[in-house]
């Protein structure tokens, strides 16, 4: 029975690049500013992932603010998020976003993917900090060939996997500097309508973000 089984998922896999990508400051839009502003943000992103994807399979599916893509092989995925991330970083309505890319066997069954790589892929993407893409060797390896930076960040440890991977990180995009980054929001400056108050201290998209962190420093992690 467990041959068999094991016989019919190895037939049914095909490799891919799976990538996820999400909005890093999504709850906290609609937590400062409601529902509405945050559906706004939303709409924008999800135009500017078809815009990137035309001429390519649509995501496979949307969970919230994060989409997850599939494509046939690592070139391809780094070409589309190339584009999608720069154009990302050049919209001033967005935050930051985040990104994590897998490549390997996966699963395919009624439009979804399912399986380990995918895992692996979903839980690279939640390490990641605002404005960073986190990805695996093979992904690594196609983007250095393209000549893209890439920097070994050494074996890590992802939360339900048993063994540490190699990780890596990958300028797609203009590097965020984390001095800059709004810690509530995961805005990136310069802003042109606010500046913070205080002489120190992280800075602020706008005084809705500074009283949101002023009373509850301890929920908005400190960009690093």
């Amino acid at each position: 029975m467990q041959s068999h089984a094991r016989q019919r998922e190895d037939a049914a896999k095909t490799p891919a690049t799976v990538a996820f990508i999400d909005i890093a400051g999504f709850s906290a839009i609609a937590d400062v500013y409601g529902d509405a502003a945050a559906l706004d943000v939303l709409e924008v992103f999800e135009s500017m992932v078809r815009d990137a994807l035309s001429g390519y399979a649509p995501p496979i599916k949307w969970i919230g603010d994060e989409a997850m893509l599939s494509f046939p092989e690592p070139e391809t995925a780094i070409q589309v998020l190339g584009t999608l991330l720069q154009a990302c970083r050049k919209e001033p309505r967005l935050p930051l976003t985040r990104a994590g890319l897998n490549h390997g066997p996966v699963i395919c069954r009624a439009g979804d993917l399912f399986g380990s790589t995918v895992n692996i892929a979903a839980r690279i993407t939640a390490l990641a900090s605002p404005g960073q893409l986190l990805a695996t060797q093979p992904i690594a390896e196609a983007a250095a060939a393209r000549g893209i930076l890439v920097r070994d960040l050494g074996m890590v440890a992802l939360r339900s996997v048993a063994d540490e991977l190699p990780l890596f990180e990958i300028d797609l995009a203009p590097s965020a500097d984390p001095a800059w980054i709004d810690p509530v929001c995961k805005m990136h400056a310069p802003y042109s309508s606010y500046r913070r108050a205080a002489p120190d201290g992280p800075w602020f998209c706008s005084p809705q973000c500074e009283e949101a962190y002023r009373r509850s420093p301890q929920t908005y992690e400190l960009p690093r």
